[in-house]
């Protein structure tokens, strides 16, 4: 699971893997992890993400539009 500020979301528990892109609920912050996390996850072979909600604006939407690109290889 990809997480996103300080509050983990309700299935976090559940999850094998929880990585938070930024615990502060920090875009640019959020922005530089991703890529690394991304990998981290695939590393220990999920075969899903789940990705609690990123806000729509400023570097919130590149980092949605590269989820969504992700998820739709």
């Amino acid at each position: 699971m990809l997480a996103f500020g300080p509050a983990p979301t309700e299935g976090a528990p559940l999850a094998v893997k929880v990585l938070n892109l930024s615990a502060r609920g920090d875009l640019i912050e959020a922005a530089a992890n991703l890529f690394s996390h991304l990998r981290a996850l695939d590393a220990v072979g999920a075969e899903a993400i789940a990705v609690m909600p990123i806000p729509h604006h400023g570097l919130g939407e590149a980092i949605n539009d590269r989820l969504r690109r992700a998820a739709a290889r």
